[in-house]
Formats: C-alpha cells, sequence, structure tokens
C-alpha cells in the first residue's frame, strides 16, 4: 500500500470515528448546583474537584452513574429568557452525586462546568453528553 493510501485510510477511519461518536449522543437538558460540593452520593468526603456533575434517574442507575465521565456539549435554550446560552464548548465531567425525583435537568452539572458551556444565567439548556 502507497503512501497516499495509507494517509487515505487512516483519514477515512478518524472521519468515522468522530461520525459515530456523535450519532452516539443523547439529548438532554442540564441545570447547575453550587458549593459546596460535599458530601456527594458516591464519594462521601472526597474532593473530586468541580468539574463534576449530579446524575439523574435518566442516567443514574442505582449507583452505576458513579464515577462515569460525560462529554457535554450545550445545544440550545429552554426558555426565552436567554435565548441563546451556548458558549460553543464542551466540557467533561465526572458523577459524583445524585440529584433526586424532581431533578430540574439529566444532568446537574457543578456551576463551573456548568459556566464553560453556557451562560449560568440560563439556569437549564438543551444538552448533548456522551459518556466517555
Amino acid at each position: 500500500m502507497g503512501f497516499g493510501v495509507t494517509v487515505l485510510v487512516v483519514v477515512v477511519a478518524a472521519t468515522a470515528g468522530c461520525l459515530a461518536a456523535v450519532a452516539n449522543a443523547a439529548e438532554g437538558t442540564a441545570t447547575f448546583y453550587t458549593p459546596p460540593y460535599v458530601p456527594s452520593s458516591c464519594n462521601g468526603y472526597q474532593n473530586n474537584g468541580v468539574m463534576i456533575a449530579a446524575a439523574s434517574d435518566a442516567i443514574w442507575g442505582n449507583r452505576a452513574a458513579c464515577g462515569r465521565r460525560y462529554r457535554v456539549s450545550c445545544i440550545g435554550a429552554t426558555n426565552q429568557g436567554v435565548p441563546q446560552p451556548c458558549r460553543g464548548q464542551s466540557v467533561v465531567v465526572t458523577i459524583v452525586d445524585y440529584c433526586p425525583p424532581g431533578c430540574q435537568g439529566t444532568i446537574d452539572l457543578s456551576q463551573e462546568a456548568f459556566s464553560q458551556i453556557a451562560d449560568p444565567n440560563a439556569g437549564k439548556i438543551r444538552i448533548e453528553y456522551t459518556q466517555v
């Protein structure tokens, strides 16, 4: 196989991998919570930093979500108050807590994580999320 064909195969494989990752993204909503972040349902008083989140029943799985990491991206507003809340970035968070019934989002991000992907004044946003 020549160099040109090898490069083409690598590019096609990389593109297919990216498309597969996008195809597997789930949609939901995100809200945020503020410190203190401990104790948490998964790790008690262990400090897990600030790139963390609480899982709703949609992904909690009776504590199976503890320690899972998700890449979360803002895809739009849920209200008219902030019609364009997204910052065009994504963030990777680790699930360390449970967002109990009545939780307003699929994933309840730390305030710091939410602020990286959206304007906190929005309060709640539409998201895509993928386990990483």
